[in-house]
């Protein structure tokens, strides 16, 4: 006698399931940056543990594991063919309930936001708003790959940047120094996520995905990937110096040539190579990120 597929089925997610939904594995990213933002704020972390424990929390455990679970329930129809491995289109995560966790935290996270003050809210809103954008219509950002990179690295790098400075200083920004270099990473995080659609090309082609490499061809795609990364870490050096930080300019400048080294052997290759610099090229540029932080605290504190 044969089983129905439905009895086979959970009737509500295993807690390993859920956790597989929200990837803890993409959390870093957005908690480095918050990291960046409480090292600029020039503030000292002492006393400050429940807020700055809070704000990390948000960070990834909350606004980015939403961006993920967002993106896992509008996708499911396509991982269905591409990954029906995955909670949702396995079955792991029955009915509903991927749209009900991504809620869930969405609301969970806005009333963590509201607790760290009015700044911190609205970035966190603003991050929230991008992450349904990003994924679900009628927007569906992640069908442009201007748009879509655009708005991932503004969340992942800018907002909590922000946010891990206003944090910090009892949720103002004190100067803004801070949010120019948010904005600047986080621009050339758009570089850095085009890396990761190379190796989706024929299926983006194929689901109406218009990615950069799919828009532009492998080798165009690369070359503006490249330059979106190097240009605002070159931007970054110059108002280091300016701020009269040369020490910091100097280790920044470093970091980008070592970045330039090995754009030129991701360029020769970028399809086959484009993982290879995402493990070795992107820990440069996110290093730099802490080397600015570290000079806007030398100024602030």
């Amino acid at each position: 006698m044969r089983t129905s597929v439905a009895t086979t089925l959970p009737a509500r997610p295993a807690p390993g399931a859920v956790l597989e939904l929200l990837k803890p594995i993409t959390w870093f990213p957005p908690m480095w940056a918050f990291a960046c933002g409480a090292v600029s704020s020039g503030q000292p972390v002492a006393g400050r543990w429940p807020l700055a424990a809070a704000g990390v929390m948000l960070a990834g455990p909350l606004v980015c594991a939403t961006s993920q679970a967002v993106n896992d329930w509008f996708d499911r129809h396509v991982d269905a063919i591409n990954e029906p491995r995955r909670p949702i289109p396995s079955g792991r995560i029955p009915g509903q309930w991927g749209l009900a966790i991504a809620v869930l935290w969405t609301l969970l996270s806005l009333a963590v936001a509201a607790s760290l003050g009015p700044l911190v809210l609205g970035a966190a809103a603003l991050g929230l708003a991008l992450a349904w954008a990003y994924s679900a219509p009628p927007l569906r950002l992640k069908l442009n790959g201007w748009l879509g990179n655009a708005a991932v690295g503004f969340s992942y790098e800018t907002l909590p940047w922000i946010t891990g400075a206003a944090v910090m200083a009892g949720g103002a920004l004190a100067d803004g120094r801070i949010a120019g270099l948010a904005l600047l990473y986080g621009l050339g995080a758009h570089g850095i996520l085009t890396l990761n659609d190379f190796k989706a090309m024929a299926g983006d082609a194929q689901m109406g995905v218009r990615s950069l490499p799919v828009r532009l061809g492998a080798d165009r795609a690369a070359r503006v990937a490249c330059i979106v990364m190097a240009a605002p870490q070159l931007v970054v050096m110059a108002l280091l110096l300016s701020w009269g930080q040369m020490g910091h300019a100097l280790a920044v400048a470093a970091l980008v040539a070592g970045q330039g080294v090995m754009m030129r052997r991701f360029l020769a290759r970028p399809v086959e190579r484009a993982l290879w610099y995402s493990g070795f090229g992107v820990p440069l540029y996110v290093s730099g990120m802490m080397v600015s932080a570290f000079a806007l605290r030398g100024l602030l504190a």
